[in-house]
């Protein structure tokens, strides 16, 4: 049965003042190894979640899509609310944390820009940025209260609704990959028309990817206010750059994320200033010593990246995430088992490790194979962990 104690939470579009909402204002947790692997601490197995957790793959997902379009179930809390919470119902006691149901893209969206969701291409952008003259059309001084506090409404509803199963993750989008999007003008193999701005038109570039992350800070922080207690900064297209165009037009600005955020939940409560920060730069395989000491306390690794030189690189004071190729899910069972022993040996399973796929999940996927790839881990790590104390 739904808990619905807890905070408030308002309809869609008003306009409201949003409290700093601390544990107190919640369920108490029960679960809690994925903030105890982000703190470094040892855990009795290792906690796994999974990115696209809530999706297509899900028929439960499928049928809210058949009532709803994507933009809308992100806009209204309580479909929001619904379908985050599916796989945590369908995977009982499987999954050690919940992401909100949301978009990066919804970031452009504040900013100004219109994103549609085309069934069978995905996002699309009816009016892109084209030249730098476009950027008069963006909103200056975004007030995310106002654009975006669906999803902090979102994110408060559904943590009360979880009553303490798991801790929730909030979530945005990197500069740099939102700022491709909002060029490109949706999906692109290439990235030629955003990387062309790079090239010709540097100074703008940065311009934009300042103004994106200014928005992005403070999104993070109305997140966090909001009751996520994990924060996640998806980079998916920074394996696109070469190493020089990462560290001048995406790292600057995914260092700056974890500084001011954490300056200005420090200024709302010493609590908040802990809130773990993830870092998920796909394919930029470059740059895991840069990712190590900005203020991430976990990097996330997509499947192409060795579990054991990632950790050989970053040393023992961050967490690593990952990182199974989703594709493993289409496997029978039995390889599914074998590979996640294989897997959880290179990480280990005492401490500083979060098992999760090297990219989120596929629409076609079986969720059934998403259960065998939960229960391995957990049963796999339990039992390595359990010799090792013998």
């Amino acid at each position: 049965m739904e808990n619905n104690s807890g905070p408030t939470v308002a309809a869609v579009g008003a306009l409201k003042s949003y409290p700093v909402l601390l544990g107190k204002d919640f369920p108490p947790l029960k679960n809690d190894l994925i903030l105890r692997v982000a703190r470094g601490e040892a855990v009795e197995r290792v906690p796994v979640w999974i990115m696209r957790q809530a999706g297509r793959y899900l028929p439960e997902f499928r049928a809210e899509r058949v009532k709803h379009d994507f933009f809308t179930i992100c806009r209204t809390p309580e479909l929001a609310c619904l379908v985050t919470l599916q796989p945590i119902d369908r995977f009982a006691g499987l999954l050690d944390a919940s992401i909100i149901f949301s978009d990066i893209l919804v970031v452009p969206q504040a900013l100004g820009l219109e994103v549609q969701m085309v069934p069978g291409k995905g996002p699309h952008f009816p009016e892109p940025l084209v030249d730098p003259s476009h950027l008069a059309r963006l909103k200056k001084d975004v007030d995310v209260d106002a654009e975006l506090g669906y999803v902090f409404d979102a994110i408060t509803l559904t943590r009360t609704r979880l009553d303490g199963r798991c801790p929730l993750f909030g979530f945005v989008g990197a500069p740099w990959t939102l700022m491709a999007y909002m060029i490109e003008g949706g999906g692109s193999k290439t990235l030629s028309k955003a990387k062309t701005w790079l090239g010709r038109y540097p100074e703008e570039s940065n311009e934009l990817l300042q103004r994106v992350t200014d928005v992005v800070v403070d999104f993070l922080v109305g997140q966090a206010k909001a009751g996520a207690q994990l924060l996640q900064v998806f980079d998916s297209w920074a394996g696109e750059l070469s190493p020089v165009q990462f560290r001048q037009f995406s790292l600057p600005y995914i260092r700056q994320i974890p500084v001011r955020v954490r300056a200005k939940l420090a200024a709302l409560s010493r609590d908040l200033a802990t809130l773990p920060l993830v870092i998920f730069a796909r394919g930029a395989h470059y740059a895991l010593e840069d990712l190590t000491d900005v203020g991430y306390d976990v990097i996330s690794l997509d499947w192409t990246m060795d579990p054991k030189g990632s950790r050989s690189r970053v040393g023992n004071n961050v967490s690593l995430q990952g990182n199974a190729d989703p594709s493993l899910l289409y496997a029978p069972k039995e390889t599914i088992r074998k590979e996640v022993e294989t897997m959880l040996e290179a990480f280990g399973t005492s401490q500083r490790y979060i098992a999760n796929l090297g990219h989120g999940m596929h629409p076609d996927h079986d969720p059934e194979h998403l259960r065998a790839y939960l229960e391995a881990i957990r049963d796999v790590s339990t039992e390595r962990n359990a010799k090792n104390q013998e």
